[in-house]
């Protein structure tokens, strides 16, 4: 039974480096996911609420919470979940710096806060915080005391007007993804329709021919009969 089992096990260290940067390359995942996603067997509506749901998590930042986010989005608007789950792969190492920056700019915008933050700021920001995080988590087990300081400030300059400045471009890709996605699902059900059609009419015609040719057969030989028996007689 270890016919669909990998021949190496992969390490924990491949699958991180596969989940960053997926083998054979972003443009290979991205037509394996939309090739699932054509493959869906459910309405083309469904599956475009799903689509959205999936592209508007993406934009948010609940790192870590993304699918159970889209899943959770996709089931509440009655879109296709497998769809969602999908969608949430516009989420990745090469297009989250700039949905950072821009959802932080318009953050900052919206709230009033003067200042501007490059990616690596950003992503210093959230290590920082993901640290202090885990020092104020240990302090409870041992003597050390707990700082809230610094993650106040990480809350009101960085991820609350980076929340906030997602909601928008969240929901204007996330309807574009929605209107494309109907008639390139719609379209892909009817040439998968026509050519089942198409199959199954020439598996009718086959069988048609085959008993056509298989009644001249009897036929013949039924004729071939007749002629023996005169003969004989």
């Amino acid at each position: 039974m270890t016919v669909f089992k990998r021949r190496e096990k992969r390490s924990f260290g491949k699958q991180l480096a596969d989940f960053i940067y997926p083998k054979g390359g972003f443009w290979r995942a991205t037509r394996y996911v939309m090739h699932r996603m054509r493959r869906l067997p459910d309405e083309p509506h469904r599956v475009a609420r799903g689509v959205f749901a999936g592209v508007f998590v993406s934009f948010p930042p609940i790192i870590g919470f993304q699918l159970i986010g889209a899943g959770l989005m996709a089931w509440a608007i009655r879109g296709n979940i497998i769809a969602a789950l999908l969608a949430t792969f516009l989420s990745n190492p090469i297009t989250t710096p700039f949905i950072a920056v821009g959802s932080l700019g318009l953050g900052h915008w919206m709230m009033g806060i003067e200042s501007s933050m490059s990616v690596e700021a950003i992503f210093a920001a959230f290590m920082n915080a993901g640290s202090e995080l885990w020092h104020n988590f240990t302090a409870m087990f041992t003597r050390d005391v707990a700082h809230w300081e610094n993650l106040r400030m990480f809350f009101w300059t960085v991820y609350a007007p980076y929340f906030v400045g997602s909601i928008l471009p969240g929901i204007g890709v996330g309807m574009i993804f929605y209107y494309l996605t109907i008639p390139l699902i719609k379209g892909y059900q009817k040439l998968r329709r026509n050519r089942l059609i198409h199959h199954i009419e020439k598996r009718r015609t086959l069988k048609a021919v085959i008993a056509e040719a298989d009644a001249r057969a009897a036929e013949r030989a039924h004729a071939t009969g007749d002629d023996d028996v005169q003969s004989d007689g």
